[in-house]
């Protein structure tokens, strides 16, 4: 019996292997480089191989190359509204996507309210949350037409916007709601007085502002049809009772997420992968998935009874669907581009 299965063993050469392809990868190992293969209990392959001698033994160079990268990524556009976004990146690592959120999010510059100068304020917000709250309100408005203003520079129609809000409940009168739609625009600059020290300034001299406009912002041929309110006039300020007020100034300015959260042109941003779900029906017609994007990778679909073996659910790599909410989607495109 010994002597018969020394024989068997004996059959098997190494030499009887088949030769491993030049220059191509076998099968399952580019399902393995470039799937994610769900499982009833868990996904496997979720790594991501970066080595770049991986598959050196078959003549394939997997080192990561700039002109590569150049020749394979791109973005493709699948919805575009005025306060959403959804896109593909097309032949990037999970890395690179990640990256391509953090920069949605921290580095692309908007327009938002930096200093509020409150003249009066008798409401029951204290004045450090009204600044906050105004702080926070998004402004429609494109901020490549100005630039940024730094410690040494005057505040100027190239880099400031100013708003003014004047409301008042009078005696007798119901309570009033404040929204943004209160909130009015100054082309022509500040309109609070700075005071003075000096009792001896000349009284035939222009009042000195918080802002040194030399032209009009309407005079911009931008802002001429589309001048700059707030994107959201519906939004409550504050509510006052009677006898209550509220009279500011709120300058605007241009600035990044990365400084603070009221710069971020984005309200959320997130991305997955694009799920590729393959069905086995073991008859004459072709089974399809009709809406694959909608898929949100549960597996509750492989988790019954042999339906492992009949539904192969295996997202993408190198291909992330990213979903954005914020206040100007068609600037993305153009900073990503």
């Amino acid at each position: 019996m010994a002597e018969g299965v020394g024989e068997e063993k004996k059959k098997f050469s190494i030499w009887d292997l088949p030769d491993v392809p030049m220059g191509q990868v076998p099968p399952h190992l580019e399902l393995q480089r470039s799937r994610v293969s769900c499982n009833k209990d868990a996904p496997i392959h979720t790594e991501s191989i970066q080595y770049s001698g991986a598959y050196a033994s078959m003549g394939i160079d997997n080192s990561s190359r700039l002109d590569r990268f150049s020749n394979n990524f791109r973005v493709e556009v699948v919805q575009l509204n005025k306060d959403d976004m959804e896109f593909d990146m097309i032949g990037i690592d999970a890395a690179i996507a990640n990256s391509f959120r953090g920069i949605l999010i921290a580095e692309l510059p908007t327009m938002a309210i930096e200093k509020v100068l409150i003249a009066n304020n008798t409401s029951i917000i204290q004045d450090e949350v009204l600044a906050h709250r105004l702080g926070l309100v998004p402004i429609r408005v494109d901020p490549r037409l100005f630039e940024y203003l730094s410690e040494n520079d005057q505040p100027n129609e190239k880099n400031t916007i100013v708003f003014k809000l004047h409301v008042q409940c009078k005696r007798g009168r119901p309570r009033i709601t404040v929204k943004l739609d209160a909130l009015k625009w100054l082309p022509n600059g500040s309109e609070l007085v700075k005071e003075t020290r000096n009792a001896t300034s000349d009284s035939s001299s222009k009042p000195e502002t918080y802002t040194y406009f030399g032209c009009s912002q309407e005079t911009i041929p931008e802002f001429v049809k589309n001048p700059i309110i707030p994107k959201y006039p519906d939004i409550i300020i504050a509510k006052l009772g009677p006898g209550q007020e509220i009279e500011l100034e709120a300058h605007a300015v241009k600035g990044i997420g990365k400084t603070h959260a009221k710069w971020s042109p984005v309200a959320t941003a997130w991305y997955r992968m694009l799920p590729e779900l393959r069905i086995d029906c073991n008859c004459r017609r072709r089974a399809t998935v009709a809406r694959p994007r909608v898929c949100t990778l549960c597996r509750e679909c492989i988790r019954g009874d042999d339906w492992e073996k009949r539904v192969a659910l295996r997202p993408v790599k190198d291909n992330f669907i990213l979903k954005i909410l914020e206040e100007k989607c068609e600037r993305v495109i153009t900073e990503l581009s």
